[in-house]
């Protein structure tokens, strides 16, 4: 069973989320959380500290709790699609659909995302380049239970990374950089030999505890790099992502 502090939490955060409570907005006070949950007060100060540890929300002593004001762009902006990394960059990107098909989630697939094994998925690959040039290999899952609008959604004017970025809100996210070595599929369509090192991020999204996104991102070694600025004094600077670049 979901514990209290728990339930509170994700309450709270779906209504952030759906944005049915906005920037600004004022949580109820905590003596009206621990009416309506009938739990002590200090279960609901843990759902609370939890929020505000998350960046959800803002406390302020005597005055009260609100949510915290453009949380939902801020993280967006933590998570930038291929096509807004190299628009940034000053590079051209384009795209193509290699894949696009509806299927069952298999057993260790489910088992990989935490998630029911039959559920349905739009199972995407789609090709990107930068300056005419491949620069990655996209495979992507997006989970149909949380994304019902994409099993219409023909990403033909927008690549899946850019619409889902527009289209859902996402409360956690996690990143997996690892170096591969290309097998002839992903050789022939980077346009690289064999073997050759590539670089690939690993991401999964969540919102509400509920997968929105899987996808791996396969990038040719020796046209792409990962690259950040971090300093001492940035809270969880070593848990975040670096920006990525292209080279």
């Amino acid at each position: 069973m979901v514990s209290i502090h728990r339930r509170i939490f994700e309450d709270i955060e779906a209504r952030i989320m759906s944005r049915a409570w906005p920037p600004g907005h004022r949580i109820p006070f905590e003596h009206e959380l621990v009416q309506e949950y009938q739990c002590s007060r200090m279960t609901v100060n843990k759902a609370l500290s939890a929020l505000a540890a998350r960046g959800m929300i803002i406390r302020r002593r005597k005055v009260g709790s609100f949510v915290a004001a453009r949380q939902i762009d801020r993280t967006v902006m933590d998570i930038q699609d291929i096509s807004t990394e190299a628009e940034l960059a000053g590079h051209d990107h384009s795209y193509r659909i290699l894949m696009r098909k509806i299927e069952a989630l298999d057993a260790a697939t489910a088992t990989q995302l935490g998630e029911p094994t039959g559920a349905e998925i739009l199972r995407l690959h789609c090709l990107h380049a930068v300056d005419g040039k491949p620069n990655a290999l996209e495979r992507r899952i997006i989970m149909l239970a949380m994304v019902p609008s994409a099993r219409t959604e023909s990403f033909a004017s927008v690549p899946p990374g850019k619409w889902l970025l527009d289209m859902v809100p996402w409360s956690k996210a996690r990143h997996v950089i690892r170096a591969v070595s290309a097998d002839a599929a992903t050789a022939r369509l980077l346009e690289t030999e064999r073997g050759e090192a590539c670089l690939t991020l690993v991401r999964q999204t969540w919102q509400n505890s509920r997968t929105v996104t899987y996808v791996e991102i396969i990038h040719p070694g020796d046209r792409f790099q990962f690259a950040g600025d971090f300093h001492p004094s940035e809270k969880g600077a070593m848990d975040q992502l670096p920006r990525r670049s292209a080279s």
